[in-house]
């Protein structure tokens, strides 16, 4: 699989309750773990201070990381996405000496 890392803005729309973005947020953390343990979601952060999350995501291409990983996410439709795709640097020091 390919890795992705994916910046993810949410922009709850106005007007919207906040029964429905309770409701959303819920299912969306049922989700991250069931993506997770499919070996989709990796890594999750949120800078420190910040309202945005930075992840590490895996599909094996970004049509299927667009379409059936971020696409299953209750709050997509509330995302703005920044994904860019990565692969490995010969000086990571996470790769073993070759």
């Amino acid at each position: 699989m390919r890795e992705f890392l994916v910046t993810i803005i949410i922009a709850v729309p106005e007007g919207t309750s906040q029964d429905e973005v309770d409701r959303r947020r819920a299912a969306e953390a049922v989700r991250a773990r069931e993506l997770a343990a499919a070996g989709h979601l990796a890594r999750l952060w949120r800078p420190v201070g910040q309202v945005y999350s930075v992840g590490v995501w895996r599909a094996a291409d970004e049509k299927e990381l667009q379409d059936k990983v971020l696409g299953t996410l209750p709050l997509r439709p509330w995302m703005n996405l920044c994904v860019t795709a990565l692969e490995s640097h010969p000086n990571d020091p996470g790769c073993a000496a070759g």
